[in-house]
């Protein structure tokens, strides 16, 4: 068994769209009866973005399985003596078994034509859209600023289209003219029923004046299809490419008027852990939220996902389902202070040494080797660390132990405050004394420079650095933040999660 990727172009003029249907022909159907007369054997074509009746493509996706033994990269010149002409397969390759085109993270790739004139040309009527208004493409390019990044599409969502969670990234709108002919090309993660004609025919009313251009955000935060412009006719949309991610990108940041967050995934591959900051969410939002972007972790790769809520501590309720998701208590990370005393008698020697900029490379692999089983210590990167000590405020050392690096102190000054940062020694120089020898050399250069007072932070879980920090002295246990992580054995569906597209085109 082998399972066979194609990137297809086809004319859907002829054609009562993607999906199959009982009331006409369908791309799926015709490409599944060729491949299993080619391939002799009963041959199931699934698609990436089940375009609706009259959209074109020029590069959808479609996967198939199948125990012939011709070479994958030659099917689909096999394939395309048995296709009608307004079909063609542009390319064939074998993927792994569990690769699937509508679970993959990628960037779908939508255009809109629109010819522009006082009479329409017959050789454009297939693949475009008349419109013998004049245009405004510049206020069509300005109301399209206010669709970009991750919104709530609800508004440009056709009513039938079966959904729970609207909410789409689109990563670029491009109005591109050529004499006659209007383009609007749209670069999302995923789109809704009828998202891409719903968003042309509210642009090309901005376009007639019919909106001025800042009434797209009106159009937006109404979340309601009736606020939103017509939709576009089919011919004129073709999806253009799908390109799929090659690696899983380290940080993903969602952020618009109604919400905030941060998702890291630097640690999945290694750990499987996810961690998610949301910065400011409303709260009709919050549990959708929570549900949409933990999954998107799962869907990664996270076994966990630990979930931050900066906004309000007690929001995120434990047992309760967000989707497929419920949470407990992971633990709560602690800010403990102490006043710096003058030290008793001699300072003890300080055996740092301050990190110098071409040694950052080595710092964050100490570093990360170090934290890697300390709980919440997400993986920092050398771009980070790069980032910290370009901050004056911050202040980075080697710690030695006999000569050799035993360790790491990062320190930020904080007004008449010192926060130690991070204080990290190896496995092999733990138990003798170290980190409480480092605690006290600081407080002795704290008390030399007119510091008044240590800060740390630590998590409550972290049973060894707590008892630490607290026979040195630290004390308050402010609860900085909350941590939540997802419980284990809710995973089995994730499979069942709906994928961006539903049947019909964008």
């Amino acid at each position: 068994m082998k399972r066979v990727k194609m990137v297809l172009a086809y004319d859907g003029t002829n054609y009562c769209g993607w999906q199959f249907q009982t009331n006409g022909i369908t791309i799926e159907e015709v490409l599944g009866r060729a491949l299993s007369e080619l391939l002799r054997e009963p041959v199931v074509v699934i698609g990436a973005s089940r375009t609706d009746s009259g959209v074109h493509a020029e590069g959808n996706v479609a996967v198939f399985d199948t125990e012939n033994r011709m070479a994958a990269d030659k099917i689909c010149f096999a394939l395309n003596q048995r296709l009608p002409d307004d079909i063609r397969v542009l390319s064939s390759e074998e993927v792994p078994l569990d690769w699937h085109p509508r679970k993959q993270n990628c960037a779908k790739t939508y255009e809109y034509r629109i010819l522009n004139r006082k009479i329409d040309m017959p050789t454009q009527r297939l693949y475009s859209y008349f419109c013998y208004f004049p245009l405004n493409v510049e206020k069509m390019r300005r109301a399209a600023i206010y669709l970009t990044g991750e919104h709530d599409f609800k508004s440009f969502c056709t009513a039938r289209g079966q959904v729970e969670d609207t909410v789409r990234t689109i990563y670029r709108i491009d109005l591109i003219e050529e004499r006659e002919m209007i383009t609007i090309r749209v670069v999302g993660s995923g789109f809704l029923y009828n998202m891409v004609r719903i968003i042309a025919g509210t642009l090309m009313k901005v376009g007639m004046g019919v909106y001025p251009p800042e009434h797209v955000q009106e159009i937006l935060r109404a979340r309601n299809r009736q606020a939103a412009g017509p939709k576009a006719p089919a011919k004129g949309l073709t999806l253009m490419k799908i390109e799929y991610e090659t690696e899983l990108k380290k940080n993903i940041i969602g952020k618009n008027e109604d919400w905030e967050y941060h998702l890291i995934q630097t640690e999945i591959p290694v750990k499987g852990k996810a961690y998610l900051f949301i910065n400011r969410c409303r709260p009709r939002d919050f549990d959708r939220l929570l549900a949409r972007v933990t999954h998107q972790a799962v869907r990664n790769g996270a076994r966990q996902v630990y979930v931050c809520d900066k906004e309000e501590k007690e929001r995120l309720v434990p047992g309760k389902a967000y989707g497929l998701y419920t949470f407990r208590h992971g633990h709560d990370m602690l800010e403990l202070k102490k006043k710096v005393s003058p030290p008793e008698g001699r300072a003890e020697d300080r055996e740092w040494e301050e990190v110098k900029p071409w040694q950052v490379s080595d710092l964050c692999a100490l570093y990360n080797t170090v934290f890697y089983t300390v709980p919440n210590s997400a993986t920092v990167t050398e771009d980070e660390f790069r980032q910290w000590m370009a901050n004056s405020r911050w202040h980075m050392f080697f710690v030695r132990s006999q000569g050799k690096i035993a360790g790491f102190l990062i320190l930020v000054e904080k007004g008449e405050e010192v926060e130690i940062d991070s204080l990290g020694v190896l496995e092999e120089f733990r138990g003798r004394g170290l980190a409480r020898k480092m605690l006290k050399s600081v407080e002795a250069v704290a008390a030399e420079n007119g510091i008044k007072t240590l800060s740390l932070g630590v998590s409550s879980i972290n049973a060894a650095a707590y008892s630490l920090y607290r026979s040195m002295g630290f004390s308050g246990e402010t609860v900085t933040s909350r941590w939540y992580v997802t419980e284990e054995g809710k995973r089995e569906s994730v499979s069942r999660m709906p994928s961006d597209d539903l049947a019909g085109d964008a």
